[in-house]
């Protein structure tokens, strides 16, 4: 009876540990210290290198606390974190020697080894109840004097580390602007699989990163889920970061950071668009997201593209902004067919929704492979408490095209705000703003407004304005009592704003019309 228990135990475990046919490698059997008291980077690169020998297997981390430094994937492994376990990393900047083919914010470098590390394997997961501590503090502490000293005096400051960096990365292709990789301190990514297939992160919890979090860059098929993140206010510790890849699946994640939740990237400027790789196929669900300067945020790192991304089913809580999408000229590439729905949003600091082409403010300059693009985005079913709605800003040589709001219901200090956008449709949208309108729209092009209303009407403020827009359609909206003005149109270049099948009885002047305006500008059907 006891042999026949035994089995059952063993077969099960070999389930939970990463398959029918995985080998269990306990790290306690190399001689591990699990009291935090000595440094196991060997043991766990020989217990990979046996499991490696036999196709692959499990590298288990009983209850206790383990102390490494950086773990370097091969095919066919799994790290498995047991609860009541800590893996701790090292904070002496020397285990992260040699340096490694890596990205840093969207440029491809020779940097300190990330981690956890994969290059070019495939089959590989972190997973387990356990927790594993990046220790970032020394990291942050030593990059801010860095900074320091380099304003100060210059390239002489450079530590060993530094003048290693820029050593090795003297053919770099650097974006327009490079001053961190002047000063040549870029802390590690926590995990950072590159050129990797088929990637499981499960279960784990994380703290402390020294920069990005989870950060695959030029991977496929990646899956992160039941993962929370708790990195206290700190530099750059963004949570997840999947940067040019495809097929990504994030799922009931719970993420408190120094920086963005979730972005996604491919790329910064001329490295970004030399490249050429999108990120794609992205999903994004039931996550809560709490601390953060931005709930999902896409770029600004964004030169290789960002397309089919669906981001659904999500809390964000407390949050600077909520959904974020930044670029600015310089970066090129195309942000496109995205999908936002089943959202609420509470205690947002600053804006509930932002598209912002503006990141840095930038001269103007014609059309070229260094504009980005925003088109086909599409918002629906969103409930949110914020600083302001929402922020549409585009350039005047590319506007924001193809914007979509449907279903959504916003209380608000000030409304949306809209400026050089094109083709920019709103559908049963309540915003109730403290002051200012629900809309506000300037050269904008072909505007679509369909019962969009507000609770709360404000005197002397109109419930829609619109300034030097083209080609505005207004149907389906009514007014509450209290409404003085639904509509106010100003702007010499305004003209086709077209209303019909609107019910403003309760009105007292439905339309305002500045004398600016053309007389033929505005029809009432």
């Amino acid at each position: 009876m006891k042999k026949i228990l035994f089995v059952f135990i063993l077969y099960f475990s070999t389930l939970a540990f990463g398959g029918e046919h995985s080998t269990f490698y306990n790290i306690l059997d190399y001689g591990a210290a699990n009291d935090g008291s000595a440094k196991i980077t060997d043991l766990v690169k020989k217990a990979i290198d046996d499991a490696s020998q036999t196709g692959g297997g499990t590298i288990y981390f009983p209850a206790g606390v383990y102390l490494t430094g950086p773990i370097h994937f091969k095919s066919n492994i799994t790290i498995y974190i047991d609860a009541g376990a800590v893996l701790k990393f090292s904070d002496d900047f020397d285990d992260y020697l040699p340096m490694v083919e890596s990205r840093w914010e969207g440029i491809d470098v020779t940097n300190f080894s990330p981690l956890f590390y994969g290059y070019k394997v495939e089959n590989i997961a972190i997973r387990g109840r356990g927790t594993i501590d990046g220790q970032g503090k020394k990291w942050w502490a030593f990059m801010y004097e860095a900074n320091k000293k380099y304003v100060k005096d210059g390239p002489k400051s450079r530590s060993k580390w530094q003048n290693m960096f820029v050593e090795m990365n003297k053919n770099i292709v650097k974006p327009d602007a490079s001053e961190g990789l002047d000063r040549g301190f870029l802390r590690p990514p926590f995990i950072q699989p590159i050129y990797c297939k088929n990637i499981l992160i499960e279960g784990i919890t994380i703290t402390n990163s020294p920069f990005w979090t989870i950060n695959p860059e030029f991977c496929e098929n990646v899956t992160v889920t039941g993962v929370t993140i708790n990195n206290p206010i700190s530099p750059n510790t963004d949570g997840i970061n999947p940067s040019s890849c495809k097929y990504v699946h994030i799922s009931n994640c719970h993420i408190s950071v120094g920086d963005d939740c979730i972005t996604i990237k491919s790329g910064r400027d001329k490295p970004g668009r030399l490249k050429g790789v999108p990120a794609e196929d992205y999903t994004i669900t039931n996550c809560t997201m709490l601390s953060g300067h931005g709930g999902v945020v896409i770029g600004s790192e964004m030169s290789g593209g960002v397309k089919k991304i669906t981001i659904s089913n999500c809390v964000f809580d407390g949050t600077d902004r909520g959904i974020r999408i930044k670029s600015m000229r310089g970066r090129g590439g195309t942000v496109e067919d995205i999908r936002v729905s089943n959202v609420i949003m509470k205690n947002i600091r600053m804006e509930a929704i932002k598209l912002n082409m503006f990141y840095h403010e930038t001269p103007d300059e014609p059309v070229s492979e260094r504009t980005p693009i925003f088109r086909n985005m599409h918002f629906s079913n969103i409930t949110a408490q914020a600083k302001q709605a929402g922020y549409l800003l585009g350039l005047k040589e590319m506007p924001i095209q193809g914007i979509t709001f449907n279903d959504i219901n916003i209380d608000a200090e000030i409304g949306f705000s809209i400026k050089d956008a094109q083709d920019i449709e709103f559908h049963h949208v309540q915003v109730n703003t403290e002051n200012g309108p629900a809309v506000f729209a300037e050269q904008t092009e072909n505007l679509e407004i369909n019962g969009v209303k507000t609770l709360a009407p404000h005197k002397d403020t109109p419930v829609i304005e619109l300034s030097d827009v083209k080609n505005a359609y207004f149907y389906g909206n009514s007014t509450l009592p209290g409404t003085e003005t639904y509509l106010k149109i100003s702007g010499e270049n305004t003209r086709d704003i077209t209303l019909g099948g609107n019910n403003f009885r309760y009105s007292k002047n439905p339309v305002e019309i500045a004398s600016d305006v053309n007389a033929d500008a505005v029809l009432e059907q």
